[in-house]
């Protein structure tokens, strides 16, 4: 078993999180996106969609996408749980951690691939006035999540979970796509500080 990914890259740090915090351990293969090592016919027979990370099993078949990953591994390791236990508790997991990617997570990387000057050879055609769209939705967006964390100390709830993974990589993913934080998020801050601090949330950040 191994994971495939380009290092430092937002997607695979998830996995790595998420690994992290189950106590889990798997071997990573690096490949660079930059000199397109993703769409060789080799990783692409592996990973037809040519993403990272991909998940690589010791039957040789594989599994792509980075929550299906976790999904995974949640089902090998159940504890601690990180998609809720309850039927409740999975659904509202499922729902927040669904509006972290897509009101975070994808806004922040469409700003960095469409705004960034070193993404101009990647991301073609880079379209600046869809990275200015996504950056203005962006505070936002943080300001719901900024509101719902006032009642409780996760994202999702009570419990850690993978919603607060995708936050806290979406937001650390905004200092290279060169966003700043917005001001008077007095909630989502001290979230931030309390899951940065956790042991897991250093995992990805230094291979």
């Amino acid at each position: 078993m191994k994971i495939i990914e380009q290092p430092r890259a937002p997607n695979p740090r998830r996995v790595h999180i998420f690994l992290a915090e189950k106590g889990l351990t798997v071997p990573v293969e690096a490949i660079d996106i930059t000199k397109d090592e993703h769409k060789t016919d080799g990783y692409r027979q592996l990973n037809p969609f040519a993403q990272v990370p991909t998940l690589v099993l010791d039957d040789g078949s594989t599994i792509t996408e980075s929550v299906a990953i976790c999904r995974y591994f949640e089902e090998l390791q159940p504890a601690p749980p990180l998609f809720g236990q309850t039927a409740r508790e999975k659904a509202d997991v499922e729902m927040w951690n669904r509006r972290a990617e897509l009101g975070a997570l994808q806004l922040v990387s469409f700003c960095f691939r469409h705004l960034h000057p070193a993404m101009a050879g990647m991301e073609v055609p880079q379209v600046p006035a869809w990275g200015e769209v996504n950056r203005d939705r962006l505070p936002g967006m943080l300001a719901l999540f900024d509101a719902a964390l006032g009642d409780r100390p996760f994202v999702a709830g009570k419990n850690y979970s993978i919603a607060d993974i995708t936050l806290l990589v979406a937001i650390d993913f905004m200092k290279p796509a060169r966003l700043a934080r917005p001001p008077g998020l007095a909630h989502l801050d001290r979230w931030y500080d309390e899951v940065s601090a956790r042991p897991s949330a250093a995992a990805g950040k230094s291979r």
